[in-house]
């Protein structure tokens, strides 16, 4: 577990909401898929385990959830800029995150930095890669690829220590170190054909999710 150094700032931030969702099926073209990306808020207090928010479905398990994408993360901050973007209301969870948090402050984040929840300790592990179903949450097929365009992908976190969280807990960001890559480099790696090797290697050496280390893996090795 890599922890803040002593001599950095400690960003605060505060839940601004809960969110969990039902297994349902939609549609996508002529295939009938099941999912767990519509969620509603909450206002319980909740349980966070290794697997997640205790009474959160995922549905898709080959793709979604597991240890390294336990919970996922997204700023009221993003949800402002796309209100505007879009000219439409985007109400919390709407999205898919399971927590919706008052801002991820001014510095990029990056993989290994963790958030203190009460007694709860989440280590980000990569940023979210949008798929179709968000395009049908969203009911425009299009938006999968406005939302790569945007760069504002929220992350997805494991948990190193479980607890309990309620709306308005107080959120702390402990970085690691600055060698890592940001959410955002990876994101944008991941989008990019012209694979940045050099890139890849930073990726690696940080605790990144064990679906996108066997992909950085698979990149190289077929570079």
């Amino acid at each position: 577990m890599r922890l803040t150094h002593p001599t950095q700032e400690i960003s605060v931030m505060h839940i601004t909401s809960i969110n969990v969702g039902k297994q349902k099926n939609i549609q996508i073209g002529n295939k009938e898929v099941t999912t767990g990306i519509f969620k509603y808020p909450v206002e319980e207090r909740v349980t966070i385990n290794t697997d997640g928010i205790i009474g959160d479905v995922v549905a898709d398990t080959k793709h979604h959830g597991g240890k390294d994408q336990a919970v996922y993360l997204y700023s009221e901050e993003d949800y402002i800029w796309w209100a505007k973007e879009l000219h439409r209301e985007m109400p919390f969870g709407l999205l898919g995150e399971n927590l919706t948090i008052s801002s991820f402050g001014n510095e990029p984040l990056r993989v290994g930095d963790c958030l203190r929840i009460n007694t709860i300790l989440l280590e980000i592990t990569f940023p979210r890669i949008p798929c179709a179903k968000l395009g049908v949450k969203m009911g425009d097929a299009a938006f999968v690829k406005h939302f790569v365009q945007a760069r504002r992908p929220g992350f997805y976190t494991r948990v190193l220590e479980t607890g309990d969280a309620q709306v308005g807990d107080k959120v702390e960001i402990l970085p690691s170190s600055q060698n890592f890559p940001t959410v955002t480099e990876l994101y944008d790696l991941w989008h990019n054909p012209e694979r940045d090797q050099a890139l890849l290697n930073r990726g690696l050496e940080a605790s990144i999710a064990e679906r996108a280390r066997s992909v950085f893996e698979f990149w190289l090795e077929h570079s």
